[in-house]
């Protein structure tokens, strides 16, 4: 394993600085590729699972920070597949703009690894900083809510310019202003299982790989078709259902896939995931806002307002539903999250229609609510 290894053992001493939009500067090492990004700085609280992270195509435009002090010691694997998808990804390739982590791993131990984050990182052309207090920065978020910032990796040697970085520092671009959804969405429409007993159409606004596998593993025909998808074109594929998948950035921006479902909830089962399930409030009459830090881990709680069974879940969103704001919609609460009581789950009070904020699919994390991909296939079997 030494000798796998002795390739990547080739360390560069980049510098690297994290400046938030307050003008908090912290100064580091660099990794990845030599680069200047720019995007909103969250946080998660995830031990373990960077590969799926840092592929979940709901982290496109931001800078993600993980809390657990050593990131990289299981290495990258190459693109195994299950189902047509890549094992251990849940995307192409990496969708953060840029990562933060104290503790590089460079000499990582796995039977399946194949190179190291900072080689990955490097391939994929995105920068990365380590050797900073992760801690104080995870504090000042909690305290602040997420910041936009710039991360800047240098190269080898090179000095940062930090009076020319802070005049920079008032006039970030703020990603959730922008149509996120359009850069992770397909362009063209794509078929998985074409025998299967139930057609699917699932709405991709950035959807993950795992959630597409879960469906195909109850037998569903799947069609993926681009998040902007008009009700007509829809129910044109003859679905039994309507899955309206994860994804980045403001609900209140998609207006066109909002649109789509306001039409569809009187006619078929529909079921949302994390953004799916912010747009299924909006389009019924709901409301939405934005949390001050999010929620990205996967030790959330969940609640079951019907029988307060709770589970521990997998989740990744800085938005939520306003629980108020359904009070005049056929929309009801379902889920709330014990720690900060925010609404986690919603349904509809006569029709198959429901959303969950977390991440049933899980990739990383915990699997007690795969059995929720069950209760939408079984809701397409009603007559």
């Amino acid at each position: 394993m030494a000798q796998q290894y002795s390739a990547f053992n080739n360390i560069k001493n980049k510098k690297a600085v994290l400046l938030l939009e307050d003008g908090t500067l912290f100064t580091g090492k660099g990794f990845g590729t030599t680069a200047k990004v720019s995007g909103e700085v969250v946080f998660s609280t995830q031990m373990v699972g960077y590969l799926e992270a840092l592929t979940d195509p709901s982290y496109k435009g931001q800078i993600l920070t993980f809390t657990y002090p050593l990131v990289g010691n299981y290495g990258v694997p190459d693109k195994q597949t299950h189902l047509g998808f890549p094992l251990h990804f849940e995307s192409d390739h990496i969708q953060p703009q840029g990562v933060i982590i104290h503790e590089l791993c460079h000499e990582p131990f796995h039977w399946a690894s194949t190179r190291t984050l900072d080689k990955w990182l490097t391939d994929e052309g995105v920068p990365g900083i380590y050797g900073i207090d992760t801690r104080r920065l995870t504090k000042k978020l909690r305290t602040h809510g997420t910041m936009l910032g710039i991360l800047q990796v240098f190269e080898e040697n090179e000095e940062p310019d930090i009076d020319a970085l802070k005049k920079n520092s008032k006039n970030i671009a703020n990603p959730n202003q922008i149509d996120l959804v359009k850069e992770v969405s397909i362009k063209n429409a794509l078929t998985y299982n074409i025998e299967g007993k139930k057609t699917v159409v699932l709405i991709d606004c950035g959807v993950k790989y795992s959630i597409i596998r879960s469906l195909l593993k109850r037998g569903i025909t799947v069609v993926r078709v681009p998040y902007d998808t008009s009700a007509t074109q829809i129910l044109n594929y003859h679905p039994d259902g309507v899955f309206i998948s994860n994804g980045p950035g403001d609900p209140k921006l998609y207006t066109k896939t909002i649109d789509t479902i306001r039409e569809l909830s009187e006619k078929i089962p529909i079921m949302g995931v994390c953004l799916g399930a912010q747009i299924l409030a909006l389009a019924l009459g709901g409301d939405t806002y934005k949390l001050k830090f999010g929620h990205r881990a996967q030790n959330q709680p969940v609640q079951d307002l019907d029988n307060n069974c709770c589970y521990i879940t997998t989740q990744n969103h800085g938005y939520a539903i306003n629980p108020e704001s359904l009070k005049k919609t056929p929309l009801e609460p379902w889920f709330v999250n014990p720690n900060d009581k925010t609404l986690e789950g919603i349904r509809h009070k006569t029709k198959p229609v429901f959303a969950v904020q977390w991440h049933p699919e899980a990739s990383p994390g915990p699997y007690d609510t795969d059995f929720w991909f069950d209760k939408f296939a079984k809701t397409m079997e009603a007559p």
